[in-house]
């Protein structure tokens, strides 16, 4: 029987330590389970990483493909790099901008670092970017606004301190179950609250201590209006606000009074008011993609920090805790040339650039002068800017918003597409490299709290099959010769990336693989091998030669800074023709688009039965249904589709909650992004619900087009 191997789970951010075992015979796993071994989760492990890990759904890519004559036909490796390096080649010779690059939280560190340098080092384009731009490019800009660096200060030792858990726009108890566990330990032993906010009654709502159903889109309303009462009530912490902090006196000149900011909101004052007592206490304030996937994304992270400093909620058992959902966000975030350079050198910076240049061995003027436009941005280049695009581990076809538009898009360019299972964006690809996934690669991931451990094979691949690190190596050979001196191996990538860090506010020089198989995880900042990071900015150690005692914050002067965003309407309110308000949200058992939890079926459609009610002539439920389920037409001004009904008094009144991860619903959703980070507005748009058609009006309707 084969041996149980140590990995780290990638189903989500938390970064779970699993153990894996191969099948005795062929290729595959046979058992997944927590590790009681690894620090992170001390043998903790969720079904849905168990089971998606050990036996998923969807269809694996076992042969390289290219388009002939219209269909995608299998081929021999050596024939699919080829046709791809030719594209890309052919591309660059016009511009460097010519070719776009797509990178995932789903892969290593290693692949992710190797992309970067590609897309950035190889190419020297601006269009490129890892999905972090899609889940966490709002948090991520706020914590530069606040802090002048990214990631998180708490870590996950900081949530049995903690007096209130305040979690906003999240739904952990879904999302992070592992996670959610220790939350809830921690209200149960230290007799602390849980409060919630969220437009619909999530499963982490059901059993918080108290919830508040702000409004589609009134975050950032909330906020302010939590802090104007905080401010009126006399509980802001003066003296760390004096002496930590600037902006503060500019934020309140842009404040509203607490009884205008409430009716903004549309909260009672008696719930902002709940909400505003809780920050007496030390409260870690969580937030996820409800807050991010909004063109008020980042205001509304900003204010959740600003929460947290006006209270002096910035130490061990406190703070800003954003949630990141692909497994390794955080990594691609720290190595892979998105935002920053490795270790988030600036991008911009001479002397950053100068260091990376000189690493990797090309000229700085062969860098790009800025970070790209994000996703949507890359998608809607194409024709203009962009001629081919290179795909690694992601799904734009499905998971970008107005995803009709993107695959029109999509099809117009010469698309490389490398991925473990088919999805609909394979479907558009002129060249498929099939790559390995969890259980049969090698390297790191880094979770959303900094930490980094180990990911490994415990089972080999078939005959054709490359890690995306190795086929990202045979890419760059063809097409830019010399990037890599050697084909790239994990370890020796690693050693590249932490190196490039040394000194920087994500110093990760001090971890190794050795080190990695001595402690099974490590959290950065780590600028030695016997050092690991904890709370970040503030330190034990007081300093009374300096103003800034017992906080370092990495800004020009040393200070948090305070945000001052006012409240604007959603992007697409809601009209006569469109009256209903869209969400989506992760469901229980997808993940990613779905590759790996496929379903022929629709969607479900969660609806308030007062909103079903009103809609009593639109949803029809047919006869002939084994189940008597009832079925209706989602309609938003850019696509319709259809889904199942499922009557939930969650949901709120004229509100249709619909899962993220179903390939079809992105096409309903609005492309408008943040203006400073941008990332999408997933999360409100405008709907009708219609009637659903009959195969008689389908194909009429098909047969005029």
């Amino acid at each position: 029987m084969s041996e149980f191997i140590q990995t780290t789970c990638l189903r989500c951010a938390v970064g779970c330590g699993h153990v894996q075992r191969a099948v005795d015979n062929g290729y595959g796993l046979d058992l997944v389970r927590g590790n009681p071994e690894h620090p992170v989760n001390n043998g903790l492990a969720c079904q849905r990483g168990v089971r998606e890990t050990a036996d998923p759904d969807g269809e694996w890519l076992t042969r390289p493909l290219v388009r002939r004559d219209g269909e995608l036909v299998a081929t021999t490796l050596d024939n699919a790099l080829e046709e791809a390096a030719d594209g890309l080649a052919e591309a660059l010779e016009a511009s460097s901008d010519a070719v776009a690059v797509l990178g995932s939280g789903q892969q290593t560190n290693e692949a992710a670092y190797a992309l970067g340098k590609l897309a950035r080092g190889g190419f020297g384009t601006r269009y490129y970017d890892a999905n972090t731009t899609l889940c966490m490019a709002s948090a991520v800009t706020a914590y530069y606004d606040a802090f002048g660096s990214d990631a998180p200060p708490p870590t996950y030792g900081d949530i049995p301190d903690a007096e209130t858990h305040l979690i906003w726009g999240a739904n952990p108890a879904v999302a992070h179950p592992v996670m959610f566990s220790w939350i809830r330990q921690s209200v149960a032993d230290n007799d602390s609250e849980l409060l919630v906010i969220d437009p619909v009654h999530s499963e982490t709502a059901e059993v918080a201590d108290y919830h508040v159903p702000v409004e589609p889109g009134g975050d950032l309303a909330l906020a302010r209006a939590i802090l104007a009462r905080i401010v009126e009530t006399d509980r802001v912490d003066e003296t760390f606000v004096a002496e930590q902090t600037e902006g503060f006196e500019e934020l309140l000149e842009t404040l509203p009074s607490g009884e205008a900011a409430t009716d903004d909101a549309g909260v009672s004052l008696a719930a902002v008011d709940k909400l505003a007592r809780a920050f007496e206490t030390r409260t870690l304030v969580y937030w996820g993609m409800g807050v991010n996937q909004s063109a008020q994304g980042t205001a509304t992270a900003g204010a959740l920090i600003d929460l947290c400093l006006a209270t002096g909620n910035l130490k061990p058992g406190s703070g800003p805790f954003s949630l990141t959902g692909q497994a390794n966000s955080m990594g691609t975030r720290v190595c892979s040339s998105k935002g920053s350079w490795p270790g988030h050198r600036s991008f911009d910076d001479p002397i950053h650039r100068g260091i990376v240049a000189d690493t990797w061995g090309v000229s700085p003027s062969r860098l790009p002068d800025d970070t790209g436009p994000g996703p949507v941005g890359i998608v809607e280049a194409i024709d203009t800017d962009i001629d081919a695009i290179y795909a690694v581990a992601t799904n734009p076809a499905a998971g970008l918003p107005d995803a009709g538009a993107a695959r029109n898009r999509l099809e117009e360019s010469f698309l490389v597409v490398q991925d473990a299972f088919h999805s609909e964006t394979v479907e558009l690809a002129d060249v498929v490299l099939p790559a390995a996934t969890w259980g049969e690669s090698e390297g790191t991931v880094m979770n959303m709290e900094r930490t980094i451990s180990r990911v490994r094979a415990a089972t080999d691949t078939p005959s054709g099959i490359k890690t995306d690190l190795e086929l990202i190596g045979e890419v760059a050979t063809r097409v830019v010769p010399g990037l890599f001196d050697e084909p790239p191996e994990p370890k020796a990538v690693f050693k590249e990336f932490v190196n490039l860090t040394e000194g920087t506010v994500a110093d990760c020089s001090g971890i190794g693989y050795e080190r990695l198989e001595a402690e099974h995880a490590v959290r950065w900042p780590a600028p030695s091998p016997t050092t690991a990071g904890g709370y970040r900015y503030y330190t034990d150690e007081a300093d009374e030669d300096t103003v800034n005692e017992n906080w370092e914050f990495p800004t020009p002067t040393g200070r948090a800074r305070f945000s001052s965003a006012v409240a604007d309407s959603v992007p697409e309110p809601p009209s006569e023709a469109y009256p209903l308000t869209l969400t989506t949200a992760r469901g229980a058992d997808a993940y990613n688009t779905g590759v790996r939890t496929r379903e022929d079926e629709p969607p479900i459609a969660r609806i308030n039965p007062a909103t079903a009610s009103a809609m009593a002539t639109e949803i029809d439920g047919h006869e002939g249904d084994s189940d008597g389920e009832s079925t209706v037409r989602v309609t938003s001004r850019r696509a319709s589709i259809d889904a199942r009904v499922e009557e939930d008094d969650a949901i709120p009144d004229s509100v249709v909650w619909l899962p993220i991860h179903h390939p079809a619903v992105n096409d309903l959703t609005l492309p408008t992004v943040d203006p400073r980070s941008n990332e999408p507005n997933f999360k409100q748009c405008a709907i009708r619900l219609e009637a659903p058609r009959n195969s008689e009006e389908i194909a009429s309707a098909e047969g005029s087009a």
